[in-house]
């Protein structure tokens, strides 16, 4: 078991050069337990390389990852395994098997990773699929007979059904119009809620970093240049920090949560 004092997730002078071009020159960064923490940067600042790192599906040059308490980047095949049991990712296209429903597709992970029996696997896909706010006629069809929205909720009850306790999002409201986008928002929060979740989120998404994270880790310079509230982050003077927020829409979304909608 996992001290839950301890963070969550601790990455210690990470480093990754990918030929001649550094992308992490230091990067710091530490998650506590029940935290939503969003992770933002320009274009080429290493957010997605930093996700699949913590994924394991990317070795960094040099520097520490832990999670759970343990070392991700020297983690045998074996050990990552089990770790990886422990965590649920929505990938940024959802990663929807098409020739599955979306039954099947929720039940995917139950089957390759436990012993449960098949009516237990539907009964566990189905309630998965209620708490993803979709309605129980949606686990016959298949991904292309949902919406936009509702194919990443599909995609998020996939990435819950084995009760993780961290929860991995990459741009989860992207191509959604405004109200869906909300509506997912809401349900991050009500799923970290009722499941204890830790969240990391990658994400352009203004709202949701406003709505939903308790901070949000800035990359810049190949480092995590500030990891603060985002009602801190946006007074954060660095030249950087200011271009990416200070926009129209920043300014815009900004005003709406400090007066009262923030998280």
């Amino acid at each position: 078991m996992t001290d839950p004092k301890k963070p969550i997730i601790e990455i210690k002078n990470l480093k990754t050069r990918f030929g001649d071009e550094w992308v992490h020159k230091d990067i710091n960064l530490t998650i506590e337990r029940g935290e939503i923490v969003g992770i933002v940067g320009g274009s080429g600042a290493g957010k997605t390389t930093l996700l699949r790192e913590m994924l394991g599906l990317t070795k960094p040059t040099s520097g520490s990852i832990k999670i759970f308490g343990h070392e991700i980047t020297t983690a045998s095949s074996d050990t990552l395994l089990k770790i990886q049991r422990r965590w649920g990712v929505l990938f940024q296209q959802n990663a929807l098997f098409s020739s599955l429903t979306l039954q099947e597709n929720v039940s995917f992970p139950l089957k390759e990773h436990t012993a449960l029996d098949e009516a237990t696997i539907e009964q566990l896909a189905l309630l998965k699929i209620l708490m993803s706010g979709l309605p129980l006629d949606s686990a016959l069809k298949y991904p292309a007979e949902l919406s936009g929205g509702m194919q990443k909720r599909a995609g998020l009850a996939r990435a819950i059904v084995l009760d993780p306790e961290l929860l991995f999002l990459d741009e989860p409201t992207a191509g959604l119009d405004p109200n869906t986008a909300a509506g997912f928002d809401e349900l991050i929060l009500n799923l970290q809620s009722t499941m204890g979740l830790t969240i990391v989120i990658v994400t352009h998404d203004l709202d949701s970093l406003w709505r939903v994270t308790n901070r949000v880790a800035f990359l810049a310079k190949g480092k995590v240049i500030a990891a603060d509230p985002m009602s801190t982050l946006v007074k954060n003077a660095d030249p950087l920090i200011q271009e990416f927020f200070s926009g129209p829409r920043g300014r815009i979304v900004e005003e709406s949560y400090q007066h009262g909608n923030e998280r």
